[in-house]
């Protein structure tokens, strides 16, 4: 398979609405801590489909530096105030922003990311292999020598 480009966004946007299911049927069915570490880290699985998503061709390890590092860059934002009024005016800024600083969110986000990295990583790599394994190599593109 060919992984294009749109491709690559097709899966993001699919695997993004798997993972949106997923927060809504724990959020429909749990509550507590379930529900809290769920969503944060389905949180951090979104933004690395996001990233992604804008970036088709980025390798998996600086993929996940840039979404764990949104999720952090966000979960500190929340100290200063701003996300929280801001989530009381609207209900998708509550959603994306969040609303309170939780110190043990900063370790749930890489635990929604690392999943997506291995099987990121690991279609990479098949994709590579799969292409070696159709280029002919150099020595049969020689005509062979006739005998005399």
């Amino acid at each position: 398979m060919l992984w294009t480009p749109r491709l690559v966004r097709l899966v993001a946007v699919g695997a993004g609405v798997g993972v949106l299911g997923i927060a809504f049927a724990v959020r429909g069915l749990a509550d507590g801590a379930l529900e809290q570490h769920s969503g944060t880290l389905l949180y951090g699985s979104l933004v690395y489909l996001a990233v992604l998503f804008c970036r088709t061709r980025g390798a998996p390890l600086v993929t996940a530096a840039i979404a764990i590092g949104f999720c952090w860059l966000v979960e500190c934002a929340q100290l200063t105030g701003i996300p929280a009024e801001l989530s009381a005016r609207s209900l998708l800024a509550r959603l994306v922003l969040g609303a309170q600083f939780d110190p043990t969110d900063l370790a749930w986000y890489p635990v929604g990311v690392v999943p997506l990295v291995a099987v990121h990583w690991l279609l990479a790599a098949r994709a590579r292999h799969r292409g070696r394994a159709t280029e002919r190599p150099v020595e049969a593109e020689r005509p062979l020598a006739t005998p005399r």
